[in-house]
Order: structure tokens, then C-alpha cells, then sequence
């Protein structure tokens, strides 16, 4: 898919991974909307690519729904979903503070899995009816899953299941949108200089670079923001999930 005047959401749009592809999209021709819940962030970098910020929280309908239909208004159905946005509290099963609170694991499974497939079939759902472009395509959908969904460590049992469940559900969802030309893809990121890493020390970043086999660094959000662009031009790619980690696999901690 050529990329240039297509409508495309970015969740998790106004920062890290989001925020780079956000850019991205927009340097390549996109409208570009940015679903996010940091108001402020999302307006700034709306402006700066000249795209529209909406606020909104992935793990409601109801923020979705209204989303959806600020960014149509704007820029007409989108042919481009990425889905970024997500969280990663870290909680063990049982510790000596007592069990893993419930209603963390099942906000993780809400926002990172429930909220990636709500906008997924709400692009779908929008996708089906515009006209297919000449190679018969109407739209791609891409996730974020993570090494975590193969490599879960100590304290990640609700990320892990999150993410493993994005990439479980690729390939069904794959199928049950090529009838109608709708490509579903996802990219599952290593360790990336992200804001929540780049808040560490420098000493432990560097730590975590040196743990990637090559390049032994951390990931930069422009590299994701790349293979998704890839991903969105290449059409013979759908219903697969690619690891981007320079090889890394995660220990126990």
C-alpha cells in the first residue's frame, strides 16, 4: 500500500514507538491521527506532523468509539491501524506481599489485548466499506506484542499473557479479513529506548543494551516506526508476527 493521503490511526500515538511512527506515517503522506491518553503530548505532536489528537482510552468502548469518530470526521475511514499503545505494570504471582492484585492483571489484559482487538475490529468494520484500491486491498492492522509474549520474566505474567494473546490472535484475525482485503500484521519489539526504559540510569541502560546479541544496544522507536512502514507497503505480508529484538532472548530476570 502507498502510504501517501491515507487516513491512519496510531494508538499510543504520542510517544516512543507510537510517537516515532506517528511521525513517520505523516512524513510519508499520511493524515494522521493520534489516540492517546497524555492530552497535552498528543496535541503537541499532532501539531507537529500536522495530524489530529484524540484522547482516549483504549480499554473503553465508549473513549474508542468517540475516537473513531473524530478521527473519521477529520480524515475519512482509515486504511491504517497501528496499535501501540499499551502498559506493563510488574507484579509476581505470589510474593511476600501476598498474591498478584487481580484487578492489575485484568487492567494489563484490558488495554494491552481487549483494546488492541476492540480497535482492530472498529478499523475492520470501517475498512470493509471503502472502495478496494487496485491490487484489491483496503487496509492493514498492525500490533505490538513483545519478546514477552515468547520470553515472559519474573514479575511479567500479565504483560507476557497480554502480549501473547496479541500474538495468538494474528493469524484468526488474519483469516477472517482476507475475504475483504484487510491485511493484519505484528511486530513484537525487544528492548527499545522507550520512555518507560529511558527513565532508568544510564548505567542500567547500557546493562540492557550490552544484553542484545546484535547490534548489542537498544532498539530506537525509528526502527520500529521502519519495519512497520515495511510491513504497510509490502503486501505479501499478513498474518505473521516479527520479532525485532537483534536476537535477544529474555532471561528468567
Amino acid at each position: 500500500m502507498d502510504i501517501s493521503d491515507k487516513a491512519a490511526i496510531v494508538t499510543g500515538g504520542a510517544s516512543g514507538l507510537g510517537g516515532a511512527t506517528a511521525k513517520m506515517l505523516a512524513a510519508a503522506g499520511a493524515k494522521v491521527a493520534i489516540f492517546d491518553m497524555n492530552e497535552e503530548l498528543a496535541e503537541k505532536v499532532a501539531a507537529e506532523i500536522g495530524g489530529i489528537a484524540c484522547v482516549v482510552n483504549v480499554a473503553n468502548d465508549e473513549s474508542v468509539e468517540a475516537a473513531f469518530a473524530k478521527a473519521r470526521a477529520a480524515h475519512g475511514s482509515a486504511r491504517i491501524l497501528i496499535n501501540c499503545a499499551g502498559i506493563g505494570p510488574a507484579a509476581k504471582t505470589v510474593s511476600s506481599r501476598g498474591m498478584h492484585p487481580l484487578d492489575k492483571f485484568e487492567q494489563v489484559i484490558a488495554v494491552n489485548l481487549v483494546g488492541s482487538f476492540n480497535c482492530i475490529r472498529r478499523a475492520a468494520n470501517e475498512m470493509i466499506l471503502l472502495d478496494p484500491m487496485e491490487s484489491g486491498e483496503r487496509g492493514v492492522c498492525i500490533n505490538t506484542a513483545s519478546v514477552a509474549a515468547y520470553d515472559g520474566q519474573i514479575g511479567q505474567a500479565a504483560y507476557a499473557a497480554s502480549k501473547g494473546g496479541i500474538v495468538g490472535m494474528t493469524l484468526p484475525i488474519a483469516r477472517d479479513l482476507a475475504s475483504v482485503g484487510v491485511r493484519v500484521m505484528t511486530i513484537a519489539p525487544g528492548l527499545f529506548e522507550t520512555p518507560l526504559l529511558k527513565s532508568l540510569p544510564d548505567d542500567v541502560q547500557a546493562a540492557l543494551g550490552a544484553s542484545v546479541p546484535f547490534p548489542s544496544r537498544l532498539g530506537q522507536p525509528s526502527e520500529y516506526a521502519s519495519l512497520a512502514r515495511q510491513i504497510i507497503e509490502n503486501q505479501m505480508l499478513n498474518g505473521e508476527v516479527i520479532r525485532l529484538d537483534g536476537a535477544i532472548r529474555m532471561a528468567p530476570k
